[in-house]
């Protein structure tokens, strides 16, 4: 939990897959590996995470292959297990809304996908984010007891981190 002078926090963490391979076509959406980018990216953006002092309480990922290795990076780092949740894959920013809300828990990170990642990061950032590269990192914070109490349409500070 989350605490400064002006109460509680609750903070959300969006991460896009690493960069993903497409080496073989016939190979379906949903079991495409991380390309050699991307498994170099994951774990260094782990650890500026990590190194930043921000741990999740929970991590929820898309079931895709490059979802949850890319999650998986962040788990080891933070040293907290990463729960598979099949509606997050090819998810809308509506249904990422919704699982963040429904977590239980202050600080929360969603490994997703675009084009429903980016549409959230857009909405929390006020507009100041327009695009998630691949595993860029957002992290938002409203002052809050509670996510029925926020304004998904706007948080009170958000940040965002790539690896290029």
């Amino acid at each position: 939990m989350s605490e400064n002078a002006e109460g509680t926090t609750l903070e959300l963490i969006l991460v896009r897959h690493a960069k993903s391979d497409w080496g073989d076509p016939s190979q379906p959406d949903h079991d495409r590996p991380l390309n050699h980018r991307g498994l170099g990216d994951a774990p260094v953006m782990a650890r500026r995470l990590a190194e930043a002092g921000i741990r999740p309480d929970r991590i929820l990922s898309s079931t895709a292959l490059r979802a949850r290795t890319t999650a998986a990076e962040f788990g080891r780092e933070a040293g907290v297990e990463v729960e598979l949740v099949p509606e997050l894959y090819a998810s809308t920013a509506s249904t990422l809304a919704r699982w963040a809300a429904g977590s239980g828990v202050r600080t929360v990170m969603l490994a997703a996908h675009n084009p429903g990642i980016t549409d959230l990061a857009h909405r929390a950032s006020s507009g100041g984010i327009a695009h998630m590269p691949t595993c860029a990192v957002a992290r938002f914070v409203w002052h809050a007891d509670d996510w029925a109490a926020i304004d998904w349409n706007g948080a009170e500070s958000w940040a965002l981190d790539t690896p290029r």
